[in-house]
Formats: C-alpha cells, sequence, structure tokens
C-alpha cells in the first residue's frame, strides 16, 4: 500500500517541484493550493503518512493552518514538515513546533535532504502503523480471551450445578431402590401365605371330595394349582431377584465345576425325563460369590433344558477359555484375566435381533402356554454377571440351537468393586 503525502503550497511549481523529487520513492501524492484547501481535504481524508506544508500563504499562512489541522482528534497524528525560504529567529521557529510541526525544510530545497526527511517520517508512520495494528489485534486476542475464560467459567460452573444435581438425583435413586427392594421384599413375602393355603386347601378339595367333583371341576382346581404354583414361582424369582440389589459383594475362591455339578444333581430329574446329554469340561476356580454363581447356572442349564425341540433329546456342552492377554476394568491397577464360560445347546433357539432383549425383566419370546417361565431369570443371570463385574451375551439362530456366553474375571480387584 502506498503511503500518501499532503502538499500544501499556494504556488504550482513548488508543488511541482517537490512531486518531481519524491516521485521515485512511489509515495501517492494530493496537492492543495492554499490553507483553506488543504482543510478541506483533510475533513474527508486523514489517512496522510506526511503534510509538506508552506509557511507563507495568503489568508492562512502554515502555522495557522496548521494549529487548525491538530484541533481535530483524528489528525494529529500526522506530522507536519514546514517548508519556508526565511530564516526566521528561534522565537517564530518555537512558535512552528508549538503548533505541531516536527521540522522545517529551508528553500531552495536540498533534494536528498528532502528525501531522507521525508523517508524517515514515512518510516515512523508505518512502524506506528504496523503499532496500531498489533495492538488491536492484542486487543481482539484479549477480547477472546476474556470471552473465553467468561465461557470457561461458565461451563465450569454449569457443571458443578449439574455434578450437584446428578448428586441429588444419585441419593434419591439410591433411597428410592431401596424402598423399593423392601416393597418387593415385604409384598413378595406376605404375597406367598395366601399362595400357600390356596395350595393347601385346592389339595384338601381335591382329596377330600375327588368322587364327588365332574371332570370340568376337578379341572378347574387343576388350573387354579397351576396359576397358584406360577404366582409362588414369580414371587420366589422376585424375592431373589430384590435380595441379589443388597447382596454383599463378597468373593472367594469359587470351584466353578463344583457349582455345575450341584445344579446338574438339582436338575437331574429334568435331564433324565428328557434323556439329555450335558457335557462339562474341567472348568476353573475363579473368585465369586457362590451364592450368586450357582442360581446364575441354574437358570442357563434350566433354559437349556426347557427350550429343547420337540422330540430331540437335548445336548447341552459347557465349555470354557481365559483370556490370556487380559481386558482392563474400570479402576483396575492391571490388565484383569477373564474366564469364558459357553453354555451351548441344539434348542429352538431365537433370531439373534432378541439377543440383547431377552435380558431385560419380563420378557419373553415365547407365550407362558408353550413353556412356564417368569421372565426373570434371564435378567436374574445379567445381574449376577454385572455384580461380579463380567459380561454375558448370547449367539442363536431359529432352530439351531443358542449360545450363552459368560465372562468373569479370574480375579477380583477390590479397588474396582469399590468404584464401579
Amino acid at each position: 500500500m502506498r503511503q500518501k503525502i499532503l502538499l500544501v503550497d499556494d504556488r504550482e511549481d513548488n508543488l511541482f517541484s517537490m512531486e518531481t523529487i519524491l516521485e521515485s520513492a512511489g509515495y501517492e501524492f494530493v496537492k492543495a493550493n492554499s490553507g483553506r484547501q488543504a482543510l478541506k481535504i483533510l475533513l474527508v481524508e486523514f489517512d496522510f503518512a506526511l503534510i509538506l506544508m508552506d509557511v507563507k500563504m495568503p489568508n492562512l499562512n502554515g502555522f495557522e493552518t496548521a494549529a487548525l489541522i491538530y484541533e481535530r482528534e483524528k489528525l494529529k497524528h500526522i506530522p507536519i514538515i514546514f517548508i519556508t525560504a526565511n530564516t526566521y529567529g528561534e522565537e517564530n521557529v518555537f512558535k512552528g513546533y508549538r503548533t505541531g510541526a516536527v521540522d522545517y525544510i529551508y528553500k531552495p530545497i536540498n533534494p536528498d535532504l528532502l528525501r531522507a526527511k521525508v523517508a524517515v517520517f514515512i518510516d515512523l508512520y508505518k512502524k506506528n502503523q504496523q503499532l496500531v495494528l498489533q495492538e488491536e489485534k492484542l486487543r481482539l486476542i484479549n477480547k477472546n480471551l476474556q470471552n473465553e475464560i467468561n465461557e470457561r467459567r461458565a461451563s465450569e460452573e454449569k457443571i458443578i450445578e449439574l455434578n450437584k444435581e446428578l448428586i441429588r438425583n444419585i441419593d434419591r435413586l439410591e433411597k428410592a431402590n431401596e424402598e423399593l427392594d423392601r416393597f418387593a421384599f415385604m409384598a413378595s413375602h406376605d404375597l406367598q401365605e395366601p399362595l400357600r393355603k390356596i395350595l393347601t386347601f385346592s389339595d384338601r378339595l381335591v382329596i377330600k371330595h375327588r368322587d364327588q367333583l365332574d371332570s370340568d371341576g376337578r379341572l378347574n382346581i387343576e388350573r387354579i394349582q397351576k396359576a397358584a404354583e406360577r404366582m409362588q414361582a414369580l414371587i420366589k424369582d422376585i424375592l431373589t431377584f430384590s435380595k441379589l440389589s443388597i447382596e454383599k459383594d463378597v468373593f472367594v475362591q469359587t470351584d466353578l465345576q463344583g457349582v455345575v455339578r450341584e445344579v446338574c444333581e438339582e436338575l437331574q430329574n429334568t435331564v433324565d425325563e428328557k434323556n439329555a446329554q450335558v457335557t462339562v469340561s474341567s472348568l476353573p476356580m475363579i473368585e465369586a460369590n457362590p451364592g450368586l454363581i450357582k442360581p446364575l447356572f441354574f437358570n442357563l442349564i434350566g433354559n437349556a433344558l426347557k427350550y429343547a425341540k420337540k422330540d430331540v433329546p437335548p445336548v447341552i456342552k459347557i465349555d470354557f477359555e481365559i483370556d490370556e492377554n487380559g481386558q482392563e476394568l474400570l479402576g483396575a491397577e492391571r490388565p484383569v484375566k477373564f474366564c469364558r464360560i459357553f453354555i451351548k445347546d441344539n434348542g429352538i433357539g431365537f433370531e439373534q435381533q432378541y439377543a440383547g432383549q431377552i435380558f431385560q425383566m419380563f420378557q419373553r419370546l415365547h407365550s407362558q402356554t408353550d413353556y412356564e417361565g417368569t421372565g426373570i431369570g434371564l435378567a436374574l443371570c445379567k445381574q449376577i454377571v454385572e455384580k461380579h463385574k463380567g459380561y454375558i451375551n448370547a449367539l442363536s439362530n431359529v432352530n439351531e440351537g443358542a449360545t450363552f456366553i459368560v465372562s468373569l474375571p479370574i480375579a477380583q480387584n477390590e479397588q474396582v468393586l469399590e468404584l464401579a
């Protein structure tokens, strides 16, 4: 960008002379032949790097014009060099300086001196402009930094408030869960007594009045008994589920092989009835809660027997593998090895899209008439596995059986349990 210089002189030959001397430097010139014309120009243009002005002019001389120029705030930064043919005394020289002049050049003009002095002030103007731009840039940076600080402070305050609200919500949820657990336990416990009476008196009715009842009456009593038994099973599962949430995390070295053997012994009648084949690999020892691990396998093996194909003997294979690479657990100081247990069957299976749904409470893929159940068993399994900081999922296809995969840490980390 070319620097602008305002040339002020009442003689055209002087204006031409100054322009000729300085034109090689590439400046942009604006010329005025009087002080009044210079003031008119400066009303609309004030981006001049320098003013070269003759002192002796008619109407408004150079000193008077300079005084009027510097009355405007926007023009005070423009340096003025007076061009004069007179050698003034010190008083008049000081008068020029008081009006704002920065230097004098005497006529006849020395071209080299004029070029040198103009170059100095043009260089100062450029540096001043750079400082102005830098100051503006710094001001903008400071403004942005302040905005960022304000936004960060507002975000931190919002985060603090959200954390407080989260703590309050967690506290309310914990209290609600405690009350829900107490309600579920008390309600389920209180419901068992009338159910026992229904089963007891319906048994007495059948035994005592069997001969007086026709087939329809016996069928209705049988329906009552089955409904009561289903309700009893549901209450039992609800009680187990509610107790699980308040169960203490007590982990000891547990023989999975022994746990599975006990479960198979308890299910032996069903195994014999369905002519099932259960194959169990030599399962390892892990740190676990024995009281929870047993219902986990009871539900999974029981389901494999329950959802067998009609007229096809169930084949159940229980195997495992150790994840030698280890996986990270939240809060663990080092990778934790997992034992992956596979419970595979040849039953009716299910569509893979329902693999997540089956672990939800009261979710069933089959009607009660086809397969009995409460819809709580797999939800209970999921909660037991998660209480051990493990994972459970399932792979299946319709009529191709299902494989349930239970991943449990071989060793529980106390720090993990406290943080999780």
